[in-house]
């Protein structure tokens, strides 16, 4: 994770959108035809979080980011890189 990923994880001067991140993960979810119970078995992490994960109530830690990201096949650099280029492009727009 490169430190521009870090800081706007760890909320720094542009808090990471939990909504984008949650789409994310549905996507690729729904992609690979996973249902939430699958992902969570897989995680060791209960259903109603990753449906709470995926409706954008809860921001993830970074070590639940590395397990759903695992268990989608997902990297967690383009999972976090989607979010950095929506702020830079929201900025930019500025």
């Amino acid at each position: 994770m490169t430190e521009i990923q870090y800081n706007l994880f760890m909320g720094g001067e542009q808090q990471m959108d939990k909504q984008l991140i949650a789409a994310a993960i549905k996507g690729k979810r729904k992609e690979k035809k996973m249902r939430q119970n699958e992902v969570a078995v897989e995680t060791g992490l209960s259903r109603n979080y990753i449906s709470d994960i995926e409706n954008g109530r809860y921001m993830p830690s970074v070590g639940t980011l590395v397990k759903i990201a695992s268990c989608l096949q997902m990297d967690l650099n383009t999972l976090l890189m989607s979010e950095i280029q929506d702020v830079t492009s929201v900025s930019q727009e500025a």
